[in-house]
């Protein structure tokens, strides 16, 4: 008895109890629907968290202005003594391996083009913010240090700014055309590449950048303590750098700078935020071994109820099986028979899954907003175990089955 012929016999015994193949599967289904949303939202995880971390910047460190304490009260981040252009001289000449550093001042203004306005992130940087950041020109030039040394009033603007100034000119090269800021002239010289949004939902490209000395002299104005504010500094290391020494290093530079005392809580932060950002992979990871577990938990269990069905389906065909035996039938076609169905049975409900699976991907794509990625390698492998649980729980049946005595077999009724 071929393979083929025992699948034809498998699908003519479960269409006769349909409905009780379609409940038997019911734990396949769940099992391997788990398996594909899991890796297809393990898997759209971390691609997005990998697509942040590219768009932060490789090889970098971030500092930020501390928090200020008053009656042991926390004040909030840049509530202490600012950044200032002397604290990014002193990292960038006493830190080793630093590549690029720039200041990032952070604003809000309405910006006007003719007829048209729209309010947006204005932010004072440095001519080597770009290059801190791994963000690329799609148009145009970047910064340069004269730029920055006069304050020229030159900009660069991001996708979404250009899309909403020139609304009706989508394919327009925007620079060399001037835009006011605050009332404030500034000529547009380059288009930064689309970064999409980062890890906080707010959209990268939503913005315009202008050197730091003309947005604080012109925009966003200086500090009453500092009048040479950086905002935050963010420092591009080479590959050979150990970003933790290299923090430390800034640790050290800072405090002895800003007179921090020993013992005594620092006035500015450093942070790593592709660390940060690892650190959400890894908390999905788990995620993903939890969702794991409750899928191989579903499967033994459906492997149990389609070795239960099948153990039925021995005792309700006793007769059937002596009566093959009896017209020639060897054991191990019985023994393949019943493994074929069980088989079947399996990779039936491991398809149905699968289906379930990607569908319920995509509504959780399009309503919770949450990136996922299909694998196919995954499908396959989901598949694979369906089948495989059918080989492992249907064995015992189909062994029952196949030992069954020919005489006994046909006096049963």
């Amino acid at each position: 008895m071929s393979v083929l012929d025992s699948l034809r016999v498998a699908l003519t015994a479960l269409r006769a109890n349909l409905l009780r193949s379609i409940l038997t599967t019911l734990g396949i289904i769940i099992g391997v629907g788990s398996v594909i949303v899991m890796v297809a939202v393990g898997s759209g995880a971390r691609s997005e968290v990998d697509r942040q971390i590219a768009s932060l910047g490789s090889n970098m460190l971030v500092v930020f202005p501390g928090s200020q304490r008053t009656l042991g009260r926390a004040g909030g981040a840049g509530t202490t003594l600012p950044l200032s252009e002397g604290d990014m001289q002193a990292v960038r000449d006493k830190v080793l391996g630093v590549v690029a550093i720039s200041g990032f001042l952070r604003g809000n203004a309405a910006v006007v083009r003719g007829n048209t306005n729209w309010i947006t992130s204005v932010n004072g940087i440095h001519d080597q913010y770009l290059t801190v950041r791994d963000w690329k020109l799609s148009l145009g030039r970047d910064l340069l240090p004269d730029d920055v040394k006069t304050g020229n009033r030159v900009a660069l603007l991001g996708t979404t700014v250009v899309s909403k100034l020139f609304p009706t000119e989508p394919d327009v090269d925007p620079t060399g055309q001037v835009i006011r800021i605050k009332n404030v002239p500034f000529t547009i010289v380059g288009v930064l590449e689309s970064k999409g949004q980062n890890s906080f939902g707010q959209d990268q490209d939503d913005v315009i950048m202008l050197p730091i000395t003309a947005a604080r002299g012109r925009i966003i104005g200086r500090s009453q303590v500092i009048n040479d504010q950086v905002g935050s500094m963010f420092i591009k290391f080479d590959d050979e750098t150990n970003l933790t020494e290299a923090q430390e290093q800034i640790e050290s530079v800072l405090r002895q700078r800003r007179k921090v005392q020993p013992g005594s809580e620092d006035d500015f932060n450093v942070r790593n935020l592709a660390e940060t950002m690892r650190a959400r992979t890894a908390a999905l990871s788990t995620m993903s071994w939890l969702l794991a577990a409750t899928s191989a938990i579903a499967l033994i269990v459906g492997g149990i109820g389609i070795m239960n069905i099948m153990l039925v389906s021995v005792t309700e065909r006793t007769r059937e099986i002596g009566l093959r035996m009896a017209v020639g039938g060897r054991r191990r076609d019985i023994l393949l028979q019943f493994l074929v169905e069980a088989v079947t049975l399996c990779l039936i409900g491991g398809l149905i899954g699968i289906a379930l699976g990607i569908l319920t991907a995509f509504v959780i794509a399009s309503q919770g907003q949450w990136p996922v990625v299909i694998n196919v390698d995954a499908v396959v492998i989901a598949l694979a175990a369906a089948a495989l649980t059918g080989v492992f729980f249907g064995f015992f049946p189909a062994r029952r089955a196949a030992h069954l005595n020919p005489i006994d077999a046909l006096r049963s009724e």
